[in-house]
């Protein structure tokens, strides 16, 4: 997705599964739909097989108590004065990440909004989360929402947006996450930081970790070089934003990718990050050493993640 390419966010799915847990993703999907003149749709899908409980809250099982749930969510959602419908897929379903992802497609939606846990267990690396699954079978973007720490009984913060970031790694697939970013940082008439995180010697993967044992003083000259073109390329397209009117800068830093992402996130005190992935999930991400699923699991903000062009098939 090219810089300037138009993009819309009009219609945002909320997938829901009647937990307290799940309605961590409200305060931020209806102050999107709100900024973004946009229409919620909320959606329950009944599951087969479905366990007794949905994160501690008594698992809908009827058709009708999913319809006044919803009813009863969206009533809430409506007196922050956003537009919202509902749907109830009657008809079980034995995988829900499939679900939402036709839900998705059929409805023209163009961000799914769903809750995580971040971190989990065994399971979670084997077959990774719903929302993982998600946006591994989907295309459309997924805003990914943290419960907060001490528990949906603590009650929700509200969600305020005025500073964003988004990582770039030099390719043009990580920008595809420009268009959105910069959407929302419109909308909020918040602050774009662009980051790239350049490797040390000692943190350089793939096949260049190769050659660094081999030739170490070519390769840290040429992560050296790599670091000064980073600069000089970030900085021209923070300066292209600011000529379209947004509060960009750029910034450069070394070590690992995925920890240098965080330090610069927590540094900057961002409240959102916006990235392209190839859309890993489960054993793939942790073979691949994916930036994004290391990511998933630390970053305790909304983090909107948006297939790369060359992912998106």
């Amino acid at each position: 997705m090219a810089l300037g390419a138009h993009v819309a966010l009009k219609r945002l799915l909320v997938p829901l599964d009647g937990s307290r847990l799940a309605e961590a993703v409200l305060p931020a999907s209806v102050s999107l739909a709100g900024r973004l003149d946009a229409r919620l749709t909320l959606l329950y899908v009944m599951e087969r097989t479905a366990p007794a409980t949905a994160h501690g809250d008594r698992h809908l099982t009827l058709v009708s108590e999913a319809e006044r749930y919803l009813d009863e969510v969206a009533g809430r959602c409506r007196t922050e004065g956003v537009e919202v419908d509902r749907h109830v897929h009657p008809n079980e379903v034995g995988d829900v990440a499939r679900s939402i992802v036709d839900h998705a497609a059929e409805m023209a939606a163009d961000l799914v909004v769903l809750a995580t846990h971040g971190a989990g267990g065994a399971r979670r690396v084997l077959f990774g989360s719903v929302a993982q699954q998600v946006l591994r079978r989907g295309v459309r973007p997924v805003l990914l929402v943290r419960p907060p720490a001490a528990g949906p009984a603590a009650g929700l913060p509200a969600f305020s947006l005025r500073r964003l970031l988004v990582p770039l790694d030099g390719t043009s697939a990580s920008q595809a996450a420009l268009p959105i970013a910069t959407l929302i940082a419109r909308a909020y008439e918040a602050d774009l930081l662009l980051l790239r995180i350049v490797p040390t010697l000692a943190t350089v993967s793939g096949d260049r970790a190769g050659t660094a044992l081999l030739v170490p003083t070519a390769t840290a000259a040429s992560l050296d070089l790599e670091e000064t073109e980073a600069r000089r390329s970030l900085e021209e397209l923070a300066a292209t934003l600011r000529a379209q009117g947004l509060r960009a800068s750029a910034v450069v830093g070394r070590g690992n990718p995925w920890q240098g992402l965080l330090d610069g996130a927590a540094q900057a005190g961002v409240e959102m990050i916006v990235m392209a992935t190839h859309g890993r999930a489960g054993l793939d991400a942790a073979f691949s050493g994916s930036v994004a699923s290391r990511v998933v699991a630390k970053f305790t903000r909304p983090l909107l993640l948006v297939r790369s062009p060359r992912s998106a098939d």
